[in-house]
């Protein structure tokens, strides 16, 4: 099987990309347009491609392709030249191609969509939309941080003040309010409000200097483990995080297990949050395929592995057993329902 890593071409305004062609004669093609973030965010549109990259090499006669949107303007763009392209399943990646994958539904009802982070109400036909539970995963990441804190402040930061984002930032801010109820201890949460709203945004999903300052600044306040929520931008906290130290500063990743992506900065990194979108993208390719295929939902869960938490990497031996087991604990009333993630 040969694999074009990267051929450049040009739709309308966009400059993108287009990768994965496998030259067979009967293949199914699967087809992606990130957000604005680039298929090599080390995170969102990169787990997404993981996905299609995963079917391709499951079975050799799935064809995949991507263009990479380099703002919101390409999003029309980008879809209209793969629905021309003859792509049997186009998959969209973030909750801001909401409008355009719609539009394009619509007036393409035989063509099949998938969008990640998105679901409509009513559902779209045509359109089978990929969500995930990532505030379970997140609250376990909450717990995880409240008790390796030694100043008693965490702290948490977003690209932009969209559900998708926020709802990791609520499950972070839940989770350590769950450690303080269980330990009666104090620990505090810079960054995000869930009652609300309100909190630290960078406005932004690719500025490493935000991810740097917006971290300094929380580390400043006092925050010795911080969560950013926004792609590519969190790289720039990691940087920090390694010039000052693991002692005062550690990052939790997110939607990646961030010492995959970012193997330079792995030792800062406590865990991550991961949202498996490359589960969820292959399933949709395998139903596309097998004829299974219907607009609707999937959800990913603790339960169904679709979130989760990624290894303790570099602090393994540093996360005290016990704390390890509270949160496989707290896991496992979440799944059972015993443990409410919220209010």
């Amino acid at each position: 099987m040969t694999f074009l890593n990267k051929m450049t071409t040009r739709t309308g305004l966009a400059a993108a990309l287009l990768a994965g062609t496998v030259m067979t004669a009967s293949a199914f093609t699967a087809c992606q347009v990130t957000d604005t973030g680039g298929i090599d965010d080390a995170g969102f549109n990169q787990t997404a491609w993981k996905g299609v990259q995963d079917a391709m090499a499951a079975d050799d006669s799935v064809e995949g392709r991507f263009l990479e949107s380099q703002a919101e303007t390409d999003y029309e763009a980008n879809l209209n030249s793969l629905i021309e392209g003859g792509c049997d399943i186009i998959v969209t990646v973030g909750f801001l191609m909401g409008d355009a994958t719609k539009a394009a539904a619509e007036a393409n009802p035989d063509q099949k969509f998938s969008i990640v982070d998105f679901a409509y109400d009513p559902t779209i036909d045509n359109v089978l939309g990929q969500v995930y539970a990532t505030e379970q995963g997140a609250f376990l990441a909450g717990y995880l941080a409240a008790g390796m804190s030694e100043t008693g402040v965490v702290g948490t930061f977003g690209g932009i003040n969209i559900p998708p984002v926020t709802a990791f930032m609520d499950g972070f801010y839940y989770g350590v309010n769950y450690y303080n109820e269980q330990k009666g201890t104090d620990v505090s949460v810079l960054g995000w409000n869930p009652e609300s709203k309100e909190g630290l945004f960078t406005g932004n999903f690719d500025s490493l200097d935000d991810g740097r300052a917006f971290a300094e600044n929380l580390s400043q306040e006092g925050a010795d483990i911080i969560m950013p929520v926004a792609g590519p931008v969190g790289l720039g906290s990691a940087q920090l995080a390694d010039e000052m130290g693991t002692d005062q500063l550690k990052i939790i990743g997110v939607d990646a297990d961030q010492t995959q992506t970012d193997p330079e900065k792995a030792d800062v990194y406590l865990t991550s949050v991961l949202k498996r979108m490359d589960s969820t993208v292959t399933q949709v390719i395998n139903m596309a395929q097998d004829g299974s295929f219907e607009g609707g939902l999937i959800v990913g869960t603790l339960e169904n592995e679709g979130v989760g938490l990624a290894p303790y990497g570099a602090f393994e031996d540093t996360v005290p057993d016990e704390l390890k087991a509270e949160i496989e604990a707290v896991k496992a009333g979440i799944i059972d329902g015993s443990i409410t993630v919220g209010m």
